[in-house]
Formats: structure tokens, sequence, C-alpha cells
């Protein structure tokens, strides 16, 4: 279906020019929400043909009224490849030749002089093709169209069109022909040069649940943080959602009860490493990359104490991963003093005692934070761990001042998965929302752990949560 994007786009008369992206096959489930977002943040009028890209198709076409606004969504998204001008689409090349020829001149006339050079790229996708075979659809698009007049080079062409041919997958029997077919102008690349840039590996500080980069610039572009917002992050670990936020401008700050992880004395997450670096940080990742001017501070704290922030303060985006007991423990500050760990010893370090923080109370409590300290408008982006046989969209967590946006799944196993949460907050906080509403309203989640843990296969003694984890799963 169609999905039309930003406001008074109904209103304008303003032509739209056709343009398509190519996705990477990448995240399947997160390509439009992240396009969305991006589209919603920079205001721009577009008109979006999602139909076919629950179909296989890693193309979308939409309507935009500028090259500049294609080029701006570009300029963020890091689940797209590419952008081009869309000049003719059909279900057979000669299909496609015919539009060609019928294009008004006024479009194709400023990439097509005898001054100017270009080249014709032919890509296949679901089905490999020979060079042989790409050469003679070059040729038959340059014969039977007069629109190419100048002059081919193949190394760095004035101007670069594709021929796109997407065939439906068959496992048993190869597709003969296309099921579409499209050609158009290339505008401008994706940020997927981004995805390497701020890869794990080159990281200076990471730890055990550190989210990959293609994810981060992802929850960034969802939470549409943008230049000079506030942005936070209450369960900050290593900071890569912070290292994200701060790529796009943001200036940011985190909280976090791991005390040692952040003064770099937990563990070593890197295998073969006996003993972290006294520099570790989340400060020092961000210098890392240039951004440390975004840097404002990490704090050792527990999130679950949402009075210790002033009443004033406001974010412009809460992002974050919270715990789900996996990986890491989930705890919080313990209201309850244990006798038998009393220090005796008045010079002696002193740490909080800690308790279990249930997955309830932590989404609870995350959304109290939410409402209360994000601005109008603002919006918050976490994780949701899920037991897919007890899912329904009802066991997301709902908050009276918090609209759900986009809901996205990543798979990990067979039977576990985590939902990429995005809401956004309408209005000012009346009343909180109670633990004991949390706990009736999110029982499945109390008893994720147990579920993740269950045995596949009791002849073997193997649990699903041995089987299948992602790297980035906390």
């Amino acid at each position: 279906m169609a999905t039309r994007l930003a406001c008074a786009v109904g209103l304008s008369r303003e032509p739209l020019k056709r343009y398509l992206i190519q996705f990477a096959h990448d995240h399947l489930d997160f390509r439009l929400q992240e396009v969305k977002s991006i589209i919603s943040l920079l205001g721009c009028k577009a008109l979006l043909k999602d139909d076919d890209l629950g179909k296989g198709n890693p193309f979308m076409e939409l309507e935009l009224s500028s090259e500049t606004d294609a080029k701006a969504i570009m300029h963020r998204s890091v689940l797209s490849k590419r952008i081009y001008e869309l000049w003719a689409d059909g279900e057979c090349l000669s299909e496609v030749c015919e539009k060609i020829n019928l294009l008004p001149e006024e479009i194709t006339a400023p990439y097509t002089q005898e001054s100017s050079s270009f080249r014709i790229m032919v890509e296949a996708f679901n089905k490999k093709i020979s060079t042989s075979e790409k050469i003679k659809r070059i040729e038959q698009l340059t014969t039977v169209n007069s629109t190419f007049r100048g002059k081919i080079d193949l190394s760095c062409p004035d101007h670069s069109f594709h021929l796109l041919e997407f065939y439906k997958f068959d496992s048993v029997v190869a597709a003969t022909k296309p099921e579409k077919v499209y050609f158009g102008r290339w505008v401008t690349d994706g940020q997927r040069n981004k995805i390497q840039e701020y890869h794990l590996q080159k990281r200076h500080f990471i730890a055990n649940t550190s989210m990959d980069a293609c994810l981060s610039l992802v929850m960034a572009n969802l939470a549409q943080v943008k230049q000079d917002d506030l942005v936070i992050d209450p369960f900050v670990g290593s900071g890569s959602l912070l290292v994200s936020s701060a790529h796009y401008g943001a200036f940011v700050l985190g909280t976090d009860i791991d005390y040692l992880l952040l003064h770099a004395r937990a563990r070593p997450s890197r295998a073969k490493q006996t003993k972290r670096s006294i520099d570790e940080s989340v400060w020092s990742n961000l210098k890392q990359y240039g951004l440390e001017s975004r840097y404002l501070d990490v704090l050792v704290a527990d999130a679950s104490q949402l009075t210790m922030w002033r009443d004033n303060i406001r974010f412009d985006a809460i992002i974050t991963d919270p715990p789900y007991g996996i990986r890491e423990a989930a705890a919080k500050i313990s209201t309850k003093e244990n006798s038998d760990k009393k220090i005796t010893d008045p010079e002696a370090p002193r740490y909080p005692q800690k308790s279990q923080y249930q997955l309830g109370d932590i989404f609870c409590d995350l959304l109290n934070f939410a409402a209360k300290y994000l601005t109008i408008g603002g919006r918050l982006v976490y994780w949701l761990p899920i037991y897919k046989p007890d899912y329904s969209e009802s066991n997301i967590p709902q908050h009276p001042c918090l609209r759900l946006e986009s809901n996205c799944e990543q798979p990990l196993n067979t039977s576990i998965s985590r939902r990429l949460i995005t809401m956004q907050k309408i209005a000012e906080v009346q009343n909180v929302v109670t633990k004991r509403e949390a706990t009736i309203m999110l029982d499945n989640f109390q008893s994720f752990r147990k579920n993740y843990f269950k045995p596949l296969d009791s002849s073997k003694g193997k649990s699903q949560g041995h089987n299948s984890c992602s790297d980035t799963e906390s």
C-alpha cells in the first residue's frame, strides 16, 4: 500500500518526482520504518509505495518533491544502499525501453547531452546473469533508445544509469523471467560505509552487550536524533548508543549501575585480553571518532531511581537496550540491608547492595521515566525481549503519555526474538504506571528467562538460549 508522509503533503499541488530506493538485505523488518522516521524528521513531502517490500523485493518506489530531499534521506539511512531517479519500470526490458522513449525531454536532456559521459550498470537479484547477457541488455537499451547521446565512460562517468531486474525467489526452479524491471539514474548512496567506520572490532571500549554499529545507527534514526539534541541511555554499558547519537550531533549522557565496567575494572570482553586498559571508557569511544565535544557525562547510577533527576530536566530522546538478565545481570540498588555483608573496615570501598531487577519493573520504570522526562514529541527507543509462542501486540508496554510509533522484530532463533519499540511522548504525565499495573501488563516478560533457557531437546540437554544468541543481545 502507498503511505503518504509529512505534513501538508495532501494539500500541496506541487508535482512529485519518482525515485527508487535499493535496500540492503539486512534487518528487513527495520528498513521501511527507518526511511519513514527519516522522512518525518526532515519534514519531506513523500509518497511511499511499499507493497512489494514484503515479497522479498529489495526496491521501494517513492515520490519526492526534489533531488535535495532524496539526498537528505540517503545522508542518514544505513539500511539503504542507494537511491535512483526512476525513469521507467515494467515487467520486461522491452516495456522499459518503450517508456524511456516516451519520457519528456526536460527529464532526460540534462543527463544525456553529447558533451557528457555515461555508463549503464546491470544488476539482477535472485538470479545470476553473465557478462555477455548484461552487454546484450545494454545494447538493447542504447540501440532502441535515441536518448543516450553522450560518450560511454565505465570508470568515471558524468552520469550513471542502472538497469535493475528483480526475480522472484524459488528454491526449486530458478525464475526465467523477471518479476519487475527498473531503470533509473543514480543519485547518491546510503550510509552503509558508516557500519564499518563504527564497527565494534575497531572500538576502543566494548562490553559483552555492546550494540553493533548498524543497529545503533538505526536506533538513532528511529529516535529522530538531530543536531544539539539531548539524548540519554539509562543502561549505557560501553556507550554504543551514545556514539551513534553523537554521530548525528546530539549531546549525550548515560547511567549504569555497573561501577566496575564504567571504570574499566570489569572482566575484558575481547578474546585473549587479560586485563582492561585503564583508559577504556565511554568518553574514549567518543574521542576515538572525534565526538568528545558531544559527551556530557556517564553516571554510576540506578535507572530505577527516577527521583535522582530534577523535575525540570527534559531529554529529546531516550535510546536504550535494557538488560534481560541473560548475558548480563539485571540489577538495581537493594532497599533492604543485609546484615551478613556489613562493612566493618572504615577504609574499605563502599559498593551498594544490589537485588534482581525484574523485567516487568524495568519496562515500567523506563516508560515512567520517558513520560516524565521526555520533551513533547521526544522519542523513546528500546529493545523488548520476546518469547514468540506467547507474543501478541497487546504484550507491548503501554503508557497514556506515550504513543507507539513502530515495532520491528529481530529474530534470534525459532522461538526467541527481540523487538525494537519506538514510542513518542504526546502529553505531559499526570499519573505514573504503578508496579501492580506493570506486573499485570508484563506477565509475559516476567517468565522470559524461564522460556529462554527451556530445553529444546531434553535428550540432548541443550537449551534454546545456548543455540542461537545475537552478539548484541543483553
